[in-house]
């Protein structure tokens, strides 16, 4: 299991869209993904789950995963949370 804390920086506007495209790039790896902020952890898997909690810019989370494409899903999800 691999775990980093990252730094949210989404686009703003549509709150709706950054997450659903957070569930995208999540959702192309095998591994277990969940993302840990405000005392909650969720799977990145879920569009529901993700919906319901508020990924503010400049916040922290802790994102883990765990499986064969851990360490590729860690980097490919930090590279999304910072280029938007």
């Amino acid at each position: 299991m691999v775990t980093k804390s990252m730094t949210v920086e989404l686009a703003q506007g549509n709150e709706a869209t950054p997450v659903a495209f957070l569930v995208q790039v999540a959702s192309q790896f095998e591994s277990s993904i969940y993302i840990e902020y405000d005392n909650k952890r969720i799977n990145a898997k879920s569009i529901m789950g993700m919906m319901t909690v508020n990924l503010s810019n400049g916040k922290e989370v802790n994102v883990s995963a765990d499986g064969s494409d851990e360490a590729e899903a860690i980097e490919k999800i930090e590279e999304y949370l910072k280029k938007n």
